[in-house]
Formats: structure tokens, C-alpha cells, sequence
């Protein structure tokens, strides 16, 4: 098999390390596998599953198995009229699109990883009909060149584009196509061209110029290993992180200051920024004339997030967790992230009365439990202390459960440092088949990761028609307190080039291409030329627009509403 035919069959894992071979697999595996480097010692293996052990959080250690992502955007209600500039003038986007400051995106590149780009469409291109995308790298189609340095999907350049659009037929020269029209929507809110004179349609960057990964889905034993039906959509960690490499390269190859927009999510890992990902985009964060902005995602009313509490000089609490399941719920994860404080020892409770022995995991094994009554298999997987958090996180996978009320029982023993808490979290709502949920669930430290990366910038939803913070958007803060999000954008019933659409993704569009401007005053035209995500994040907080009576930050709208005309009042004086 070629290194493309390894990196896409369902009989290889993706496994992420820091390391270029795990040392956990102690059998020799020969030359059977692929090594795709990423940056430094981070990447990722394609190991042939037959010989290593099954995958497992006690087989594996849990940051080497790639997380799911899914996209949380949802079709928005049609407004009245044509395209609706509100939220680009709520956000002083347009202010600065004008004069003096002119700002529109030139000479900025805003790199997306999403579900691809529609790139026929007059927003994504010039005056003259030629494209404004630099490049595109679909991951599904594997009869072309994949990009320099990567294996596997086709690389489409801006010249491959441009001769598509003037042929009769564009898609038998470039394939690549967005079929959900959820990458089109994003891009074309960052940095949709002037269309109409405004009238019909503008991007808040609408001369900035694009690059897309179009992400192939996860493979099937991923899949099941998360208990995400075969039907929908998810995405492998391992993918994305490839994807990133690939956007920070071509603005290297390019000379350019990189904008990434972000709009995937997870419920998966701890929510404190410490997966493969969230570091490294963290890592790219943090360069020059780099900026990268993460959405908060849509779970803060999905009743997926569950919060204990022990009190310090209790002997014992006990903390009964009801988990309310669909009867169409098929098999369904859940991730508990303890306290280092305290000790946790757990049983579960099916609808029927029938109950799993106390666990107090001094084994530290995989546990397996068939309930008889309930035909439901159970799968019980701890890791005392999680290498990158250093927290304890104990892994849930419920097959088949029986409908009803499931009821973990959490014991917290040990605590001698203060109030202890510990976090459940269930998968994100298109991972999960109907109504599965916690019966008292907390709203709060809802965002998905990455979102809760430290210097990203990510944000969270209002709707610019009422004026108010969009209820079912992500809510901070970190799982250890940390403040996130940064800022709130318009995210309701957005105008896009694929329709009227909703969601946190959207908002984070609109910080994108705001970012962009700023990117272009500051590196392009030399006023800042070394700014990177955490001075614009600053500079982006200084603008941000605040209610009277409110307090700043909070858990919905961290420091305020984006502004980013205000940001250039601040930096004027005015």
C-alpha cells in the first residue's frame, strides 16, 4: 500500500504523538506505517491496526486518539428584503471598510478548515471574475497532487481555480465542491467581495484573500469507538491538525499575516485547552503577524454539561447524576474530569434498578459491564492522572442503553483543599440521536474546545436584531476558571452565500474578518507590523462595546460586543 492508501483505510489508526513512534506499542511494527510530521515533535502515526492493541483510553494514552469535531451551525429564518449590513455596522466593520482608514483585508490571507468553498460564486471573486482563493486543499479527493509535504487529498492552486472559472464547465477542471454550504457561509461573512455595489452582498474583509482545507470525514472505527453514528458528519483531530499545518505553511510560502477561522467543536477533553489542537494552535497564536479565532460553539442550553460540588471538611458527598436517554440513542460517551483534591469512586444505575459495583479504580483497568436486564454494555476506562492536564479523567462508553433515567453515583472522598468539583460532559448535540441529557445540568463552562485554548481569541453569540446574547451559545468560563470567552458577535439569521444561517461559527466570522482589517492597518501597511493574536485580542477588548449596568468580563460576553471601529477610536484617542 502507498502512504495515501495507508493514511485513508479504515485498517490504519491515526494515532497523535509528541514523539516519532509511540513507546506504549512495544511490539515491532516494522515498516508498517506512516510518520506525518506536523511541527516539532508533534504528529501523526498511521499504524496498521492488526498489529497494535484495540483502541482504548487504557490501551493508549488519551491524547494520542483523535477527538471528534463536528460544525454546529443551523439554518437561520429568512429577514425581510435583500441582504441585511446590520451586523457588519453593529461591529463598526463598515465604518472601517470606508475612509480614512479604507480597511477591507488586502494583503491578508484568512485561512479556514471546514467543509469546503464554493468557489463559482461571485463573492469569492475579483472585479474582473478572477478568484480570490489562494488555494484549496480537499482532503476527500485523491485523484490529484496533495499539497507539498502531506500525502494524501488534492491541492487546487489560484491558477487551477481561475481556469475552471472560465471554463464551460468548472467542476470537471476543479471537483472540489461544498455540499452542506457550511465553509462557503464562513468565508463569504469574513471576506465576501463587494457584490451589487453592497446592495446584495459584502464580507467584512472583502479583499482578503482565502485559503480553504476542505476536511474528509472521520474514518468509520473512529466512529464507532465514540459511538457517533455512521451517518454523521464528524471529523478527525488528526485531519484538522493537518489541516492548520497546511494554512501556516502557505502563508509562510507566501510572505503573509494569516487569519485562521475556526468553527468546529467538541464536548471531548478538559476543558481547560491542553488538547493537540488547542496547543497548537495556541503555539501559532502566539507567532508574529498571526491571528487565530475560535468559535464558542452552541451547547450552553444543551443540558450536556453536568457540575458536582464537595464542601471542604466533609468526610464523604455523595452526588447522584441523572442522565435522561433517548429511546432512539443508540450508544452514546461521556468524559469525567475530577478534581485533583479529592478522590471519586463511581457506580452506575441503569433505568431498571440494576447497578454496577462501587469502582474506586485502584486497578486502574479497562471495566466492562453487561447488564442483564438491560442489554446495555457498559465501558469504564480511568486515568488517574491525564498526561497533558493532569487531571483525572475517568471515560464512559454506554452501548445500546436502555431508554431512561441512567444515574451515575459519584462519591468524593479525600478533599482537603477547599470546595472540589468535578465536570461531566456529554457529546455535543450532532453526535447524540433525540433527547439525551442531564437532568440538572449546568449551563456554564459550555464551551467546545478549542475554544478554551489561552491565547486564542474566541467568541460567542448575540443577535444583532434584538440586541441579546443568543441563549443556546457556548458560556464560559474554563473548566479552571480561566476567562473565555473574549468577546460576542452577531451569529442569528446572518446573510451568506449559502443562505440565512445561525451559529457561534458565524460570530466568529465576523471577529475573522475584523481581524483582518486590523491586519491589514497593522502589518500590511506597517503600523504594527509584529502584532499577534494576543496584542489584537487587547486591542480587540479596549474597542469592544459594554452595557451599562453589566460586568465585565462575564460568562456570556466575556469583555464586551465586537467593535472593532472602537478599537481605532481607542488606538486615536478619541
Amino acid at each position: 500500500m502507498t502512504e495515501r492508501e495507508k493514511i485513508l483505510s479504515d485498517e490504519y489508526y491515526d494515532m497523535i504523538t509528541d514523539y516519532e513512534l509511540p513507546p506504549q506499542i512495544s511490539m515491532d511494527i516494522g515498516e508498517d506505517f506512516v510518520y506525518q510530521p506536523i511541527e516539532g515533535e508533534l504528529g501523526i502515526t498511521y499504524i496498521n491496526r492488526n498489529n497494535v492493541p484495540p483502541l482504548g483510553i487504557s490501551n493508549y494514552a488519551y491524547s494520542m486518539i483523535p477527538k471528534l469535531y463536528g460544525f454546529q451551525q443551523r439554518s437561520g429564518s429568512k429577514r425581510a428584503g435583500t441582504f441585511d449590513p446590520t451586523p457588519l455596522i453593529e461591529s463598526g466593520i463598515t465604518t472601517v471598510q470606508r475612509g480614512p482608514l479604507n480597511l477591507t483585508g488586502k494583503g491578508v490571507v484568512i485561512g479556514f478548515v471546514d467543509t469546503g468553498i464554493r468557489y463559482e460564486e461571485e463573492v469569492f471573486r475579483n472585479p474582473d471574475g478572477s478568484t480570490r482563493i489562494l488555494g484549496i486543499w480537499d482532503q476527500t479527493i485523491q485523484e490529484g497532487t496533495p499539497p507539498e509535504g502531506f500525502y494524501y487529498g488534492t491541492e487546487y492552486t489560484r491558477e487551477m481555480i481561475n481556469r475552471a472559472l472560465q471554463s464551460e464547465n468548472p467542476r470537471e477542471v476543479v471537483p472540489s465542491y461544498d455540499e452542506s454550504g457550511h465553509g462557503t457561509a464562513l468565508a463569504s461573512v469574513a471576506a465576501g467581495s463587494v457584490v451589487g455595489s453592497g446592495l446584495t452582498f459584502v464580507g467584512a474583509a472583502p479583499e482578503a484573500e482565502i485559503v480553504m482545507v476542505k476536511l474528509k470525514e472521520a474514518k468509520p472505527h473512529l466512529k464507532e469507538f465514540y459511538l457517533v453514528p455512521e451517518e454523521v458528519e464528524a471529523y478527525a483531530e488528526s485531519d484538522i491538525l493537518a489541516a492548520v499545518k497546511y494554512l501556516e505553511s502557505y502563508a509562510i510560502a507566501v510572505s503573509r499575516a494569516l487569519v485562521i477561522c475556526f468553527g468546529a467543536g467538541t464536548n471531548m477533553g478538559d476543558h481547560e485547552g491542553h488538547s493537540a489542537l488547542a496547543e497548537y494552535l495556541n503555539a501559532i497564536a502566539v507567532r508574529r503577524s498571526r491571528v487565530v479565532i475560535v468559535a464558542g460553539g452552541s451547547e450552553g442550553n444543551s443540558a450536556h454539561h453536568y457540575l458536582g460540588l464537595s464542601q471542604e471538611g466533609l468526610r464523604e458527598t455523595i452526588d447522584n447524576v441523572e442522565i435522561r436517554v433517548d429511546e432512539e440513542e443508540k450508544g452514546f460517551v461521556a468524559e469525567f474530569w475530577g478534581n485533583i483534591s479529592a478522590n471519586h469512586i463511581i457506580s452506575v444505575k441503569a433505568p431498571g434498578g440494576e447497578e454496577t459495583p462501587q469502582i474506586d479504580f485502584r486497578t486502574q483497568d479497562s471495566l466492562e459491564f453487561q447488564f442483564i436486564y438491560e442489554d446495555t454494555r457498559l465501558q469504564i476506562d480511568h486515568v488517574l492522572v491525564e498526561q497533558d492536564s493532569g487531571e483525572e479523567l475517568i471515560f464512559f462508553r454506554f452501548e445500546n442503553p436502555t431508554p431512561g433515567i441512567w444515574t451515575i453515583q459519584v462519591v468524593i472522598t479525600g478533599n482537603r483543599s477547599g470546595e472540589s468539583d468535578f465536570h461531566i460532559w456529554l457529546p455535543i448535540t450532532e453526535f447524540i440521536i433525540g433527547e439525551t441529557y442531564f437532568l440538572r445540568p449546568s449551563p456554564y463552562i459550555t464551551l467546545t474546545e478549542p475554544a478554551n485554548s489561552r491565547d486564542v481569541i474566541t467568541t460567542t453569540v448575540y443577535d444583532d436584531a434584538s440586541d441579546g446574547f443568543w441563549v443556546p451559545s457556548g458560556r464560559g468560563y474554563t473548566r479552571l476558571g480561566r476567562v473565555k470567552p473574549e468577546l460576542c458577535a452577531p451569529g442569528v439569521n446572518i446573510d451568506t452565500a449559502a443562505g440565512v444561517r445561525t451559529g457561534s461559527d458565524l460570530a466568529a466570522a465576523f471577529v475573522a474578518g475584523a481581524s483582518a482589517q486590523f491586519m491589514q492597518w497593522a502589518v500590511e501597511e506597517v503600523n504594527r507590523p509584529w502584532v499577534e493574536s494576543r496584542e489584537l485580542k487587547s486591542y480587540l477588548i479596549r474597542g469592544a462595546k459594554r452595557e451599562a449596568g453589566m460586568v465585565y468580563p462575564n460568562r456570556e460576553m466575556g469583555y464586551g460586543k465586537l467593535n472593532i471601529s472602537g478599537t481605532f477610536d481607542v488606538l486615536a484617542g478619541v
